[in-house]
């Protein structure tokens, strides 16, 4: 038995890190194929980091350049070589700890003599992809007894890679760094809510939820959100007595100690302070106490044990509220206008509220995702597996309301698989991500891995078969056997139909030779760094601003990031440039901000998107009051032309302000006159 054990768990071990590793080498020969990174000049190469991208990297450059890695972090703390007119703590801002992490590993490691900067950096990215994947093959073998349940995972999550990472479209951004930690705190978190397990592997599933849980905090800025929605789902567990009081409350104490470390470590971060998690673990700590301090079997116990969950759900709600009045924050706010105006609770105008509304990832998910969860097999089986989880927890439920206790050790015959506390979590816990999903289409990243091991274990289960085969009381056949036979027949079925049907593609995939090449950015990153000025100061869409920062170096009058008020402010001043305003009121605009330069896009100036009232100019005509509606159809009207247009027609009041310096297909490029020459 000893032996058997050893070497299940050994194959598992080695089963486990090779997928990571495989999933690692896949992404980047992935990589290599799309943007043949290897034959490419350093400027080609940073041109394909996009928006926040460009902006995450640029400071993982200045690090690299500066003279020691203190005075980097004090730079980038104080940072006022970035925005024109604005110091700021780009640190805290952009939650830049996994850039200061990659360039301490990659001068403390000495890789400056063996790998350029770029590759190790998207090196270290797709690492954690490996170490993602590995987390989930862990978890759903841990729930299911077999790492055939973690093979089944892995595969799905490949197969679904278009809607389970973002990795193809935003290598640096926070929940790429960030993910692979919660996943890797769920795994432990998995293993820490089992009933059997020893002492030993208890303290080691303890401190590494721990060290996840903090982990995950200080590398994204939403991740406190997230964690308030595992944190719900523990709350619920414990509610219904499904699991062990004192292991729950354990993990709520992990919440706190990493809200106060991040607290301080992140510049006194407030948002962490007003953060739902925080009210919410305060007040089942307090409804605790409440609790404890009553005698058991009293008026007040029992009436504090049928209002548990109003109680806590009241105290949450009235200490978020407090800590909102006098904690002083600003970080949130435009997340709680955008939830308003998504759910209907209010209208608006503002041009970035619109902008972000039309985005496609805060849309609602689209027939495709759906199809294509359903064509690899995932969808189906992941409703099995929740409805008969779900059955056999209210089951479970039931039973508790009626007295009767848990088991202490639910064995394979008994088909109560609602009674193991990890199962029960991770059926609460998709169930909610699966709500912000439908919502959402961008939350699907969240929900869609979660779904591929739930299925997985589901599948490979036979305590999940026999819970069925309870419930349709076979006699022809042993249930036991049965079970036993479809735990392992099911899965490998499912396995041989991936195979064959998705293996030739992902192959096919790799052996693709594609080609991302933007020669009319290149030449206008090339010109930049020829002609312009030093000390210039470049406006344009915040897309492009963060490509110039990467690529050039130069100033930028704004960045594509909105969480700070002062930037968002200045995103819609500066998009100004494609709306139906005077020569006046653009070169005012600009000039406030010290601009040297304008950018005209041809892509957004000309855009035609697919939903109209959606395209820059539509939403910028709807704030500026540009639009009248007429018998059912608006119109925009204004009694200047649109300023983009306007300006490459080269005739007064244009010329007066802006001389055009250069253009290509793509970008039209002004330099802003310090004199203004009013000539006809």
């Amino acid at each position: 038995m000893l032996i058997q054990r050893f070497a299940k768990l050994f194959f598992g071990c080695l089963a486990a890190v090779t997928s990571g590793m495989m999933y690692a080498v896949y992404l980047s020969t992935y990589h290599e194929r799309k943007f043949w990174f290897s034959s490419r000049q350093e400027l080609e190469r940073e041109i394909t980091f996009q928006g926040d991208s460009a902006i995450y990297y640029s400071f993982y450059k200045e690090l690299l350049k500066a003279p020691s890695f203190e005075r980097g972090v004090y730079e980038l703390t104080h940072n006022n070589k970035t925005v024109s007119l604005k110091t700021i703590n780009a640190v805290q801002q952009m939650t830049l700890y996994p850039e200061l992490i990659a360039s301490v590993l990659y001068q403390a490691s000495g890789s400056e003599e063996v790998i350029e900067p770029v590759y190790f950096y998207i090196g270290i990215v797709f690492g954690l992809q490996g170490i993602y994947v590995t987390a989930l093959f862990v978890t759903s073998w841990v729930m299911s007894g077999t790492w055939l349940a973690g093979m089944l995972t892995v595969a799905w999550f490949i197969i679904n890679r278009t809607d389970t990472t973002r990795i193809d479209y935003s290598i640096p951004s926070r929940e790429n760094w960030a993910l692979p930690y919660f996943a890797c705190q769920v795994a432990a978190l998995t293993g820490y809510l089992k009933k059997s397990l020893n002492c030993s592997a208890e303290k080691f599933c303890y401190l590494l939820v721990s060290a996840s849980t903090y982990t995950f905090m200080m590398m994204w800025e939403y991740s406190h959100y997230l964690l308030f929605v595992q944190a719900v789902s523990l709350f619920l567990l414990d509610s219904f007595a499904l699991a062990q009081t004192e292991k729950v409350y354990e993990v709520y104490k992990i919440y706190l100690f990493s809200l106060f470390l991040g607290y301080l470590l992140q510049f006194e971060n407030s948002a962490l302070l007003v953060s739902p998690l925080l009210s919410l673990v305060a007040a089942l700590m307090l409804s605790k106490c409440l609790q404890m301090n009553t005698k058991k079997g009293t008026f007040i116990s029992r009436l504090l044990k049928i209002m548990h969950i109003y109680l806590v759900l009241t105290i949450t709600v009235t200490l978020n509220f407090l800590l909102k009045v006098f904690v002083p924050h600003k970080e949130n706010e435009h997340l709680l206008k955008f939830i308003e105006v998504k759910l209907g609770l209010n209208t608006t105008k503002n041009f970035t509220m619109n902008w972000l509304l039309c985005q496609e990832s805060l849309q609602a998910p689209s027939q495709d995702f759906f199809l294509r969860l359903t064509q690899s097999s995932l969808l189906p089986f992941y409703i099995l597996v929740l409805i008969i989880c779900l059955f056999s927890v209210t089951q479970v439920i039931f039973r508790r309301i009626c007295g009767e206790p848990l088991k202490e050790t639910v064995k394979l015959e008994d088909g109560r698989i609602g009674e193991r506390p990890e199962i029960v979590y991770h059926v609460i816990h998709t169930i909610l991500l699966g709500c912000l999903a439908m919502c959402l289409e961008g939350m699907k990243y969240l929900w869609t891995p979660y779904v591929c091991m739930l299925a997985a274990f589901g599948v490979c289960s036979p305590e999940l078969w026999m819970t069925l085969f309870k419930w349709l009381r076979l006699k022809a056949v042993h249930p036991i056997l049965l079970a036993l036979i479809l735990s392992m027949a099911v899965p490998t079925i499912i396995g041989f139909s991936l195979w064959k049907e998705f293996f030739p593609r992902i192959m096919t995939e790799l052996s693709e030779l594609q080609e991302f090449y933007d020669p009319d950015t290149v030449e206008l990153m090339t010109w930049i760094k020829r002609q312009a000025p030093v000390a210039a100061v470049f406006a344009g869409s915040p897309q492009l601003m963060g490509v110039i920062k990467l690529c050039t170096g130069w100033m930028v009058s704004s960045l594509p990031l909105y969480n700070d008020d002062d930037l968002i402010k200045r995103n819609e001043n500066i998009y100004q440039i494609y709306s139906k305003r005077s020569a006046e009121d653009i070169y005012k605009i600009l000039t406030s901000y010290k601009a040297n330069f304008l950018i005209i896009e041809d892509s957004i100036c000309n855009e035609v998107g697919p939903v109209r009232g959606c395209r820059v100019k539509d939403l910028l005509d709807i704030a500026n009051g540009h639009v009248v509606c007429e018998e059912g159809d608006s119109y925009a009207y204004s009694k200047y032309g649109r300023f983009c247009h306007e300006i490459k027609m080269n005739y007064s009041p244009y010329v007066n302000y802006f001389t055009r310096v250069y253009w290509n297909r793509s970008y039209f490029v002004y330099r802003i006159n310090t004199v203004i020459s009013f000539q006809s």
